[in-house]
């Protein structure tokens, strides 16, 4: 990776990690502080946590649209400034309303998708997949900091002293966007729609998904549980198809589950260790750090056999029998300490396995063509999910109290836990990337004729040839001799 893109991915990596510090930090604290709040109650406290998720749902792809017009910089600076905005709105908050308008000021700094977007312009082809992968490893690593974090800065500058933190750290993001090189405007292939006040928000917004992706047609039966690819048809119809594809619907369903749980949780677990089990704030880091530390260390190995053994499926399902087992152990045991400690061991410990692999089941089932609409999806169900998860449980939290809270957790397990056990056995494939030459486009068709090789797909606006394979059939190196040496 070169010097330039070497600096971008410590950029953007670090604006992603900021975004999600500015989610995660008040997850461990704000329900026992925000209660303090003038007009404040279970409902609103818990509206104000998913706050950030649901304006963070909504304008996401509109953010990415944007970026397609006016540049990827600008938007990001656009981003970072309203999470500043927020930031300081939510910390000079007197009044929930005041404070849900920070949170919501907060989570319309969405974007996500273009810093993805601004990653891959940035990137070779051949780094592209270890860029992301990085990316994916700070945003983790930024939720167990939070997490820590958010407990030790409550100790000294209070729940608004978190907002300042966030917004101090968001302005660092600004500042640190001057070092990120300025992409070249992608070529535009002559076939391509072209994004005008007068075309309607629907096809601007298939266009920004489906960027004028050209399949190819396998000349043979696929590999089990991939399905044909075809030349695009109107990229509406293109983007439709992620929502007619119920594997990817379940994924779907799965994110939005997992947060939906996350948040509900916290709304009523740090009114839990404060209230009933009155630990104080630094006995509270302190099992968050361990519980964490010990839960991503567990999750590891799990991880590795998932993919490297090809068991993504039980191990998958496992993880989510084992947070329904959370949620039912809280409901009967929440006022035993030890027992506690260890059911969110356990949770944590399922959750790290279920955020890595969720993701990744994501880019391996969505075809080619359809793989920025289908994260696209991925990204606004799991926004949504935390908006759902705060807005509910602080609801019913309001009414049947932490019990209350557990029951609902452990039903949306059940729900997840019936439609993910039908789920078909995951595709193991690989993505590759590689520059096209000179030859008709045509000629790569034989590519499908290869054993192992899923899709094809070609970006014309880009240059570049997509390939999923089954790595166990053909090899990284088979294929590019393939491709290279003229023997297609």
């Amino acid at each position: 990776m070169i010097s330039k893109s070497r600096t971008a991915l410590m950029v953007l990596s670090s604006i992603m990690s900021i975004r999600m510090l500015g989610l995660f930090m008040i997850l461990p604290v704000f329900s026992v502080y925000a209660a303090h709040m003038p007009g404040a109650d279970a409902t609103l406290i818990g509206v104000a946590l998913g706050m950030y998720g649901l304006t963070q749902a909504v304008f996401q792809i509109p953010f990415g649209m944007l970026s397609d017009r006016i540049g990827r910089k600008p938007v990001i600076l656009a981003g970072l400034l309203l999470l500043i905005i927020g930031s300081v709105v939510a910390a000079c908050a007197h009044s929930m309303d005041v404070l849900i308008l920070g949170r919501a000021l907060q989570g319309m700094g969405a974007i996500g998708s273009t810093v993805l977007a601004l990653l891959a312009d940035l990137t070779r082809d051949e780094s592209r997949s270890k860029a992301m992968a990085f990316m994916g490893l700070s945003i983790g690593f930024a939720f167990t900091i939070a997490m820590i974090a958010g407990p030790v800065i409550n100790h000294w500058l209070h729940l608004s002293g978190i907002f300042w933190v966030t917004g101090l750290l968001a302005i660092i993001g600004v500042l640190s966007v001057a070092l990120i090189p300025t992409p070249p405007k992608p070529a535009r292939n002559v076939h391509e729609p072209t994004l005008t006040t007068g075309i309607s928000i629907w096809r601007d917004f298939a266009t920004f998904l489906n960027r004028n992706v050209a399949i190819s047609q396998p000349s043979r039966a696929p590999l089990a549980g991939i399905s044909s690819s075809t030349f695009p048809k109107k990229s509406g119809k293109s983007f439709a198809q992620v929502f007619h594809n119920r594997e990817l619907l379940r994924l779907n369903g799965g994110i939005f589950s997992l947060h939906t749980i996350l948040t509900a949780l916290f709304v009523a677990i740090p009114l839990l260790l404060t209230h009933d089990m009155h630990l104080s704030e630094w006995q509270q880091i302190s099992l968050y750090l361990s519980v964490l530390v010990l839960a991503f260390m567990f999750a590891v190995p799990f991880i590795i056999i998932a993919e490297k053994k090809r068991k993504m499926k039980p191990v998958f399902i496992a993880a989510i029998i084992a947070i329904f087992v959370v949620q039912i152990g809280l409901y009967f045991f929440h006022h035993d300490i030890a027992m506690t400690v260890i059911l969110l061991f356990a949770f944590f410990t399922a959750f790290t396995l279920l955020e890595a692999t969720l993701p990744s089941l994501v880019s391996k089932i969505a075809p080619i063509q359809n793989k920025g609409a289908a994260m696209g999806v991925y990204s606004s169900s799991q926004f949504f999910g935390i908006f759902v998860g705060g807005a509910v449980g602080g609801l019913i939290f309001s009414h049947a109290g932490l019990s209350g809270v557990f029951a609902f957790c452990a039903g949306m397990n059940v729900l997840w836990l019936l439609f993910a056990v039908s789920m078909k056995k995951p595709p193991y494939l690989s993505t590759m990337v590689f520059p096209m030459d000179t030859r008709d486009v045509c000629e790569y068709d034989a590519l499908a004729s290869l054993a192992g090789v899923a899709e094809i797909a070609i970006v014309s606006s880009e240059n570049l040839l997509y390939v999923k394979i089954d790595k166990e059939k053909i090899s990284e190196p088979e294929l590019r001799n393939a491709i290279n040496g003229g023997n297609l």
